[in-house]
């Protein structure tokens, strides 16, 4: 798996991260995680299982204080056994700069077009890809983690469908009488297209759009606001986006700017979709919500609310095991599978209205 690379954009010292670390089989390694993500989530506490370079796996627990040895070790004991339990390792992880220590040693992260990347690699994105510039001074991960790619997989997926679909869609009033290589009846249908609102097009199998300005875009726990800023790019048109994090919404505003995305996508603090902004930006043709599977089921009905006819939401931030609750309560609200993206132990599915 490839490291999440996290910093602040604060003077102060970073606070030191403790972590229980195990050596284990696959099985149980992904177990352990399965178990302490869910019930330790509401602690603050992460859990992960992850395949190493010489192909072994470890389950880890990330705590923000130092925990309870003790207590630590009976929890594993009861989800596995005495002999696992005893092998746990705590460790304590100083405080550094990790993006700044190695982001020039991370090759930049492609997905689909997309291309994030540090400054150092400006030079290594080729023609016709769509770089993302993430500054390590600014940058809260650096889109390697597979929530992220598959979000930016998904994005870029239903921007080729777009495409796709508006030169392959049938016109109901192609018929005869050619006029200069194309039938007077397709020129009008174009024009009838090109009138029609966006609830319609999404009846005729699109993403509603004409051209690139009018679609309507929000990036729900933004971030970086890498996802943001590639939509933005890719589409060619205004995003908003949200954060709950005042810190993340300066640092997202900030890498827009450097991606000069600054002036199509607004970004603002905002918890849930209840903010007036958001609501009178919408309906939205897309959403993307690279959260938790928590919030995302809090957010399944209002989101839904939200989505144009037609319209896909994008949900990430979710472990393998719990992706068949999101979908569950999304699917209560009328949504439909379309796609779903797996990388590294992390679902992300498109869901469309």
């Amino acid at each position: 798996m490839n490291p999440v690379v996290e910093t602040m954009v604060d003077n102060s010292p970073l606070p030191a991260t403790h972590v229980a670390r195990l050596a284990a089989d696959q099985a149980t390694a992904r177990r352990l995680s399965d178990i302490f993500a869910e019930t330790m989530e509401d602690q603050g506490v992460a859990a992960s299982a992850f395949e190493a370079a010489d192909g072994s796996w470890h389950f880890a627990l990330h705590f923000p204080e130092p925990p309870n040895k003790t207590a630590v070790r009976a929890l594993v004991a009861l989800a596995s056994d005495a002999d696992t339990a005893n092998a746990l390792v705590f460790e304590k992880i100083e405080t550094k700069d990790w993006v700044a220590a190695s982001l020039a040693g991370l090759a930049p992260v492609e997905a689909g077009r997309f291309v994030v990347h540090g400054r150092h690699d400006r030079a290594r994105v080729r023609g016709g890809r769509i770089g993302i510039e993430i500054e390590a001074a600014l940058a809260f991960g650096t889109g390697h983690h597979g929530t992220t790619r598959g979000c930016l997989m998904a994005l870029d997926g239903l921007v080729k469908k777009r495409k796709k679909r508006r030169r392959d869609v049938p016109s109901p009033l192609v018929g005869e009488g050619r006029e200069g290589g194309i039938t007077a009846h397709a020129r009008a249908a174009r024009g009838l297209q090109n009138r029609l609102p966006p609830s319609r097009l999404a009846t005729l199998g699109d993403l509603p759009h004409k051209g690139g300005g009018n679609k309507r875009v929000l990036d729900v726990g933004t971030g970086t606001g890498v996802l943001a800023i590639a939509a933005a790019k890719a589409l060619r048109t205004s995003v908003l986006a949200s954060d709950i994090d005042p810190l993340a919404v300066t640092v997202a505003r900030e890498n827009a700017r450097l991606n000069k995305a600054g002036p199509d996508v607004e970004f603002i603090c905002a918890a849930g979709l209840g903010a007036h902004r958001i609501r009178s930006r919408g309906p939205f043709d897309i959403v993307l919500a690279n959260i938790l599977l928590g919030p995302l089921k809090q957010l399944a009905r209002p989101l839904a609310r939200l989505l144009a006819p037609g319209g896909r939401v994008v949900l990430s931030g979710l472990l393998a095991a719990h992706a068949n609750a999101a979908l569950a309560a999304y699917r209560a609200q009328g949504l439909v599978l379309e796609r779903r993206i797996l990388l590294e132990g992390w679902s992300t599915l498109v869901m469309r209205k």
